[in-house]
């Protein structure tokens, strides 16, 4: 409205403008005093050109990701002291907003397969890093054709330690990214650990089996065409969805999205914060585990 009144000023004058517009000619010409000098704002109009620009840097930092809740919550871990209506008023003033998470399904199950049992019942809940492991996978449309993106995710802290990115559907995708979480997660043979996902074939394959049996993890399977009983993996692929397939499409290619989800997923282990584990970033969170733990094990 300011600006649409200083281009046409000079042609129709300020007064005839603001008369047809929802704004006094006082209010336009104290708003261009304060353009002229900022020193003539209230401190209350200073402190919120100031938190504006706060939030503008972290609404941008997330790439256009983070909401009020989450805005608000990043600058209160830097130290600043701001009301979350303040965030509220502020985004809506400059025109933000978080994005909003849709739902999809791409598990085809198959009966015929021997089926582990389910030993997580919908209890995504770990006390330690590597007890329970989750994975799923979803699809992408590129200009050349389908893509599939498959996650394995740590439970403790929501950290992905596993994913792959692939033009097909088969056992090997997924098992590629089972073998990246166990070759930088477990540097041995392991007991306690469960691996629990969906019944795709992909999951319930020999070869798929077989790998988890000769690492000593245990495999668990929820029930047929429920989510709820692989709620987490569902979860972060909505936000995957949201944050980077939704956000930044369309895609030209497998190559562009496989770009794109290493970027995104760096920031969401080192950078997001997650409502799940206190506002903490998932490396914070295990970090804070082990420095637990070590100074338990001096004190013993």
């Amino acid at each position: 409205m300011i600006a649409f009144i200083e281009e046409y000023q000079e042609a129709f004058g300020v007064e005839p403008i603001c008369r047809v517009l929802p704004i006094a000619s006082s209010s336009y010409y104290a708003h261009a005093a304060i353009s002229r000098n900022p020193d003539l704002a209230s401190e209350r109009s200073k402190k919120d050109i100031a938190d504006a620009r706060e939030i503008l840097r972290v609404h941008e930092m997330s790439k256009g990701r983070y909401g009020a809740r989450k805005i608000w919550h990043h600058l209160r871990r830097e130290g600043r002291n701001i009301a979350r209506c303040t965030v509220e008023r502020l985004m809506k003033s400059l025109g933000l907003q978080g994005v909003t998470r849709g739902k999809k399904k791409t598990t085809i199950p198959d009966p015929a397969l021997p089926c582990p049992l389910d030993k997580v019942n919908r209890n995504f809940t770990a006390t330690a890093p590597n007890q329970l492991w989750v994975s799923d996978f979803t699809y992408c449309s590129t200009w050349q054709g389908m893509v599939y993106v498959a996650f394995v995710i740590d439970v403790y802290a929501r950290k992905i330690v596993g994913w792959r990115v692939s033009t097909s559907m088969t056992t090997s995708f997924v098992l590629d990214a089972l073998n990246q979480a166990i070759c930088q997660r477990l540097q041995r043979q392991v007991h306690g650990l469960i691996h629990h996902s969906d019944r795709g074939s992909q999951y319930l394959s020999i070869r798929y089996s077989e790998r988890l049996a000769e690492t000593g993890i245990d495999a668990s399977v929820g029930s047929v065409g429920d989510s709820y009983d692989n709620a987490l993996a569902e979860n972060v692929i909505g936000l995957f969805k949201t944050e980077v397939i939704n956000l930044f499409g369309p895609w030209k290619s497998a190559s562009q999205i496989e770009w794109e989800t290493l970027k995104w997923i760096s920031w969401y282990n080192t950078e997001r914060l997650h409502s799940a584990i206190e506002y903490k970033t998932p490396t914070e969170a295990e970090e804070a585990f082990f420095e637990n733990l070590n100074r338990l094990d001096k004190a013993a």
